[in-house]
């Protein structure tokens, strides 16, 4: 009963890590619980359960906005199959934690986790992944070097190395409490047996039997590590390795324009026009604010997704009020815009348009969400829900992710894409100097949801080095450097128009350069360690099974 506890509350300590809480240094703190339970049961299914729990610790009070308006199911469904790869990683860490080294050991496997989950099923959902509560931490500058996968996996390190100190201090307390003489019999088993669990304790961390100052180097290092893995990001962050917010090669002024919605939840868009009047108003009063001097004049304008749920390229007034909002403000707009294909399905869009000549480049949406824009296995999931018919008919497109206004290649990722480490990889490799994120996240009321995004596109700006522009329909719209510091943001559900002047770049930082292969590797590495520890266990019981063999004839 304890360790399953001590699990729910380590899953708790991970959820208190992320925004809107400042609380990133929870994260060590609930990797550090989590590796203490789960070398502590007794068999794999243990280290799957005590995973498990805390899992649903985690995500049950992360992501209760996937269930505000089509009911608890879906909430506890996503959170229960999240929980699920927490529960893998409880099993790796049972199979790795025998081996030397094994805190290195269980980072990777959290590294690999994260990646089954942020890959399968039905494309993966990343959302939780540790680098996402990181935005406000010191570890933030290494997503320069490695992307989220390096993040997550130096937090995990600084949690597993936390459990191993934790683990050296009560081993070498023990010790010292066992080699005390005590007076009666009982006084002396109560030792033995202590003696006897500290013997156990060095033999699992070390893989064979250890003397006592083999676990104090090895506590010795774990805290090393610990101070190291500190000191590293904090010293990338005070030392400017990073970008200032006006270092590039040019700068040019965009305009983040959230004209909010007339209400909040699925049905936000039932008054599509109303959505498109409010951000061609919104515009239009920048227009009005830059010609009294308030504003310089933005090169580019960027639009939420849905700031036009009405097909400009099928509807004329639709691309008239457009074109009117670019002419007034003199600056192509980059419009999220649904359209619909000749087959009846949809595309989620972001278009340049400009008065002179309307629409230009687009982006369609490559990764489109799961049981919201399209549902899987509709007839299966109708039997359960009647918001079944509500889902999208979305379809993903094609293309780099890469669009072209003011003379400026920009990077697009609209909304859920965000999270995924490939959706701006392609844009960066064409040439992309600025990043833009445009997202609705009206259907999710005034949950965490908009800040947990919105944490994700600090990661994404140092991780590539580009400045980031995000525009919502209801908030939170932001104008992000490359350090990943808040310029600007808008609060909720207020008209709002974000300007700035932003640096483009063209150099790419190690993590652009790198790709997935870092991630890959960890994964790799985990695999081969996982076959590494069966064949010492196997090659360990073999000669107890001769040891205790009958002699026979």
């Amino acid at each position: 009963m304890v360790r399953s506890v001590a699990a729910v509350l380590a899953g708790v300590l991970l959820f208190g890590s992320f925004p809107p809480r400042p609380w990133w240094f929870l994260a060590p703190a609930g990797i550090a619980l989590l590796t203490l339970v789960v070398r502590s049961g007794p068999r794999l299914r243990a280290g799957f359960g005590y995973g498990f729990l805390a899992g649903l610790g985690f995500f049950l009070p992360l992501l209760p906005w996937t269930g505000i308006y089509v009911g608890p199911l879906p909430w506890l469904a996503l959170s229960t199959a999240c929980a699920v790869y927490l529960g893998v990683f409880g099993v790796l860490g049972r199979i790795l934690g025998r081996l030397p080294g094994w805190p290195l050991w269980l980072a990777l496997a959290w590294t690999a986790a994260e990646w089954g989950r942020s890959s399968f099923p039905f494309g993966g959902f990343p959302w939780g992944r540790l680098a996402f509560g990181q935005a406000d931490g010191w570890f933030l500058p290494l997503a320069a070097y490695g992307g989220a996968p390096l993040v997550s996996f130096v937090v995990a390190l600084s949690g597993t190395c936390g459990a191993a100190v934790v683990l050296g201090v009560l081993r070498q307390a023990g010790a010292r409490r066992a080699a005390v003489p005590r007076g009666g019999a009982e006084e002396n088993a109560a030792a033995d047996r202590t003696a006897a669990a500290i013997a156990d304790t060095r033999a699992d961390s070390a893989g064979h039997g250890a003397a006592g100052r083999g676990g104090r180097v090895a506590t010795a290092a774990a805290a090393s590590t610990c101070l190291l893995l500190a000191a590293a990001g904090l010293g990338l962050g005070l030392g400017a390795t990073l970008p200032g917010p006006l270092d590039g090669d040019r700068t040019i002024t965009v305009a983040a324009i959230q004209g909010s919605v007339p209400r909040l939840g699925l049905d936000f868009n039932a008054q599509r026009r109303a959505v498109l009047d409010n951000h061609v108003r919104r515009t239009e009063q920048l227009a009005d604010e830059v010609a009294s001097g308030r504003f310089p004049a933005p090169d580019v304008v960027v639009w939420p997704e849905n700031s036009s749920d009405i097909d400009p390229l099928r509807n004329p007034d639709a691309a008239a009020l457009i074109s009117a909002a670019a002419r007034r403000i003199s600056a192509p707009i980059l419009v999220g815009a649904v359209l619909v294909n000749g087959d009846g399905t949809t595309t989620n869009s972001v278009m340049v348009w400009t008065a002179e000549s309307g629409p230009g480049d687009r982006h369609d949406k490559k990764i489109v969400q799961p049981f919201g824009e399209y549902l899987p296995m509709r007839g299966f999931f109708r039997l359960f829900s009647d918001y079944a018919d509500r889902a999208g008919y979305f379809v993903p497109g094609h293309g780099d992710g890469t669009i072209r206004a003011a003379g400026t290649e920009i990077g697009v990722a609209t909304c859920y894409e965000v999270a995924f480490d490939r959706a701006f990889r392609d844009s960066l490799h064409s040439g992309a100097q600025l990043l833009a994120v445009p997202t609705n996240n009206a259907t999710f009321g005034d949950s965490e949801m908009t800040y947990q995004q919105l944490a994700m596109s600090r990661v994404r700006a140092v991780e590539h080095g580009r400045s980031l522009v995000v525009a919502a329909t209801s908030g939170v719209s932001a104008i992000i450097a490359a350090d990943g510091t808040l310029r600007q943001q808008s609060p909720l559900f207020t008209p709002e128009a974000l300007v700035a002047e932003v640096p483009l770049r063209d150099s790419h930082t190690p993590a652009t350069v790198l790709g997935p292969w870092p991630e890959l590797v960890a994964v790799f590495v985990t695999a081969a360690g996982v076959v590494i520890s069966l064949v010492r266990r196997r090659a360990a019981r073999g000669p107890a099974r001769t040891a205790t063999a009958p002699v026979s004839g």
